[in-house]
């Protein structure tokens, strides 16, 4: 059996948890587009990020903004930085209230590898009135990747489905092992 992987998702129903808002420079004004962060590269920022809380509620381990930017706890953080040193960058982040320290979890992989015969997958077409979205994905569900086009990668972001973050195995069973709050996986 080859290489298994999974996307890694914020579990919205984690009772009494808490909402994030999207990052903001050290100036406390927001980023022009926070989903930068999810482009499947690395980032250029100066400064240090501000998140606000959106809804205070339990602080998790693992938690994405409402422009899907992963932002994580340092202990989290650290398994990635061990486990999957090239394939992501940790920007660090002040999160309203807390002491403890957070970053933003960058995923600088873009691969393309979505199974399109396996997944639901739905494209852009002229009928739509968007002629510069024709022929790319407008929606993407039951969700499969193809593992033999993935190489040694271990946290990376779908070419053309940047919104997933996906990670491999050996990433999901070191996040349970700690028992990491918030996260969600879905085998892809």
């Amino acid at each position: 059996m080859g290489a298994r992987f999974f996307e890694l998702a914020d579990d919205v129903y984690w009772p009494g948890r808490w909402h994030l808002d999207d990052p903001m420079d050290a100036g406390l004004q927001e980023l022009e587009d926070s989903r930068v962060f999810n482009r499947g590269h690395r980032v250029r920022i100066e400064g240090r990020i501000r998140i606000a809380v959106e809804h205070p509620g339990q602080a998790l381990d693992f938690t994405q903004t409402a422009s899907m930017v992963p932002v994580v706890r340092q202990r989290v953080a650290a398994i990635f930085a061990n486990l999957a040193p090239d394939d992501v960058q940790l920007i660090h982040a002040n999160v309203e209230g807390e002491e403890d320290p957070f970053r933003i979890l960058v995923a600088t992989r873009l691969i393309r590898c979505i199974d399109e015969p396996r997944s639901k997958v739905q494209f852009w077409t002229a009928e739509d009135g968007l002629p510069e979205k024709v022929g790319k994905y407008y929606a993407v569900d039951d969700l499969h990747i193809d593992p033999l086009r993935v190489g040694e990668a271990k946290v990376f972001r779908l070419e053309g489905w940047s919104i997933a973050l996906i990670v491999s195995e050996d990433i999901k069973l070191a996040l349970e092992r700690v028992r990491a709050t918030g996260v969600h996986f879905t085998p892809v």
